[in-house]
């Protein structure tokens, strides 16, 4: 490899990485999100596979797979239309999967926001169960 072919792989690699950082960053910290959620006027989904939610979830969330989002769409539709106008939070594992679906979201006009993780919600002293979910 010559040394002009080692930059332009360099340079798509760390633009790659930028992109993952700054499409995984949250929109909103939980503790800001969280009066909206208990307003009603924002709904909080829990974007990880079923079998993430075992591990828990945050209360109030909507259980709607990232998978779904991407395909068929057979939770997320009827979702969507029923909570048409509302804010639309968004939370995974890391983060990464709610940047993205944040993204692909508000490209078809809707209001939805990356909100983190899990763990950030916990952190902000969201209750997270454990039980009956999934």
């Amino acid at each position: 490899m010559n040394d002009s072919s080692f930059l332009i792989v360099a340079a798509v690699l760390v633009g790659f990485a930028l992109l993952q950082f700054f499409v995984s960053r949250p929109g909103l910290k939980p503790a800001v999100a969280r009066a909206a959620v208990e307003a009603g006027t924002a709904v909080l989904i829990d974007l990880r596979e079923p079998r993430e939610w075992t591990s828990g979830v945050a209360r109030q969330a909507a259980l709607l797979p990232f998978s779904d989002l991407r395909g068929p769409r057979t939770k997320w539709e009827p979702f969507l239309q029923q909570h048409r106008g509302q804010r639309l939070f968004l939370y995974c594992a890391a983060g990464t999967r709610a940047g993205l679906a944040a993204r692909t979201l508000r490209g078809e006009g809707l209001d939805a926001v990356n909100v983190g993780s899990l763990a950030a919600w916990a952190r902000a002293g969201w209750p997270i169960q454990t039980s009956g979910r999934g």
